[in-house]
């Protein structure tokens, strides 16, 4: 069934291991991962951590820790815990699934 698998990171260190997890042990091609702010501003994390942390940004700077980071894996298969373990392991804050809406017009989705 298809459906998009999302997880909530606080550092980008942890979204980019994240990706890394999903893409080498999931199988997920690399083109069916997203990664993006959680909200409406661009930020690198609520933390630094990583290469983030050697260069703590300064008033000012370019680095903004305004929330969190989101990855997304649209996900074609059957076993979406794999993906959901993988992004936890990682670190995820939340993780949470959004069935896609062709899966939801065709009826896969059960009744609400």
């Amino acid at each position: 069934m298809e459906s998009t698998i999302i997880g909530e990171f606080d550092t980008r260190r942890g979204a980019e291991l994240a990706v890394e997890h999903v893409v080498q042990e999931c199988g997920v091609s690399r083109s069916d991962v997203f990664v993006q702010p959680a909200g409406d501003a661009n930020t690198v994390g609520t933390h630094p951590a990583g290469a983030d942390a050697k260069a703590a940004p300064a008033p000012g700077g370019r680095q903004r820790l305004e929330g969190l980071i989101e990855v997304s894996v649209d996900f074609h298969g059957d076993a979406p815990e794999k993906i959901a373990d993988a992004l936890r392991s990682a670190g995820a804050k939340t993780v949470r699934t959004q069935i896609a809406a062709s899966a939801v017009r065709a009826g896969l989705a059960g009744t609400p």
